[in-house]
């Protein structure tokens, strides 16, 4: 295959046998019995429903259909003590069926537990499906694998061929098959290939992608100001770092998991406008339960370096009730020759006592005295876009 040759391990542990992959609709009469089936041989079941906000709900659902079961819930946003309860509970037989989140997807090896149901299964990635999958049919016993979802014609099409794969590749060894069907179904490009290897692979291919952002910018407003002086930008600033001492962070007890945690903190800081923070606020409702005042806080931060990008700030910082605002530190940047910078440059003319201007060490600023609070800060800049950007969108 080239540079380097792949193994693949195919040959699968002694007495296993493949887990019998089906999709469905949901379908009580369904759930009903495969759990039913499961526990009259002896053994147990997972079910696999990843939303915090009601999976109470689906635990009554399963104790309504099959009274004579033992029900175990477990879920991240449990505390610890109690969450290994449920666990250990499960592991000694002392219940039937565990419904959890997908906390479960590794580090859980249980050789009695041999049919997983996984509800909403168009949501999850096909790793996901596969990696919840291999909790079952560790033992010398058939397992069963039933994925719960809408009808296929209503999905998006990367669903529907997520679901087909699962179901298609359901022999034992079949991983290697799943990773290459997942992606054909993501798609790869060829931008970073073996001959960038080195510095790229140092550094990870998404700080590798901002620092060429950065460069090319930088090429733009100096060596080659002449070819781009025409180019009006709108965006200035590709990141801006806040610096404060309020508390701004994901509580320990709203997500216990520290690499979900630290998950979690990327994504949010991949949100580019509103309409994405608002479907991530709701997404994390339903996973982990009401957003905590510190998460809410957190939201406001980033809402806050949108606005400070727009207004051609690189950093921002929020002590002692001053904000401070630092402008592109580079002196040859397009930002400076700028409309939005000009009308900033009138607007703190016409407002010497709210607004101070300073430089040190070639470092432009302005600072707000009395602000204590993210949404203050906010408040600020909104006014301030609202003066210097979208007066100079009306004016043209």
């Amino acid at each position: 295959m080239g540079a380097r040759d792949l193994s693949v391990i195919n040959t699968p542990p002694p007495n296993r046998y493949p887990v019998t992959t089906e999709v469905h609709t949901f379908s009580e009469k369904l759930i009903k019995e495969a759990i039913q089936f499961e526990v009259a041989r002896g053994g147990q079941v997972f079910f696999i429903h990843n939303r915090v906000q009601d999976i109470h709900d689906i635990s009554a659902l399963i104790r309504k259909l099959c009274p004579d079961v033992k029900i175990g819930v477990g879920h991240g946003q449990m505390e610890g003590e109690q969450l290994e309860n449920v666990l250990l509970d499960f592991i000694e037989g002392e219940t039937d069926v565990l419904v959890a989140t997908t906390i479960i997807e590794s580090g859980i090896d249980i050789s009695n537990a041999n049919t997983i149901i996984i509800n909403q299964a168009h949501h999850f990635g096909l790793s996901d499906l596969h990696q919840m999958r291999g909790r079952v049919g560790r033992s010398n016993k058939k397992a069963f694998c039933y994925l719960l979802a809408p009808p296929l014609s209503v999905l998006t099409p990367e669903a529907k061929q997520r679901l087909k794969a699962i179901e298609e590749f359901s022999d034992l060894g079949s991983g290697f098959n799943v990773a290459m069907r997942d992606l054909d179904i993501r798609g790869a490009g060829n931008m970073l290939g073996g001959e960038q290897s080195g510095f790229i692979s140092e550094i990870g291919y998404e700080m590798f992608h901002k620092i060429l952002d950065e460069a090319i910018q930088e090429l733009k407003d100096t060596d080659f100001k002449d070819i781009f002086k025409g180019e009006e930008k709108s965006v200035f600033v590709h990141d801006c770092q806040i610096d404060t001492d309020l508390e701004i962070l994901i509580p320990s007890d709203y997500i216990t998991n520290i690499t979900e945690r630290l998950n979690i903190y990327k994504e949010i800081d991949d949100l580019e406008n509103e309409t994405q923070l608002a479907t991530y606020l709701k997404n994390l409702k339903d996973r982990f339960g009401p957003v905590p005042e510190e998460v809410n806080e957190l939201m406001s931060a980033i809402q806050l370096r949108w606005k400070a990008k727009e207004l051609g700030f690189e950093k921002i910082i929020l002590k002692g009730g001053i904000l401070k605002g630092y402008f592109v530190s580079n002196p040859e940047s397009s930002f400076y020759r700028s409309s939005v910078f000009s009308e900033l440059i009138g607007y703190i003319q016409k407002n010497p006592q709210r607004i101070k201007m300073s430089e040190k060490n070639n470092k432009l600023s302005i600072s707000f005295s009395g602000i204590r609070t993210v949404a203050q800060a906010n408040k600020i800049f909104a006014e301030l876009i609202q003066q210097v950007v979208h007066v100079k969108e009306t004016a043209s």
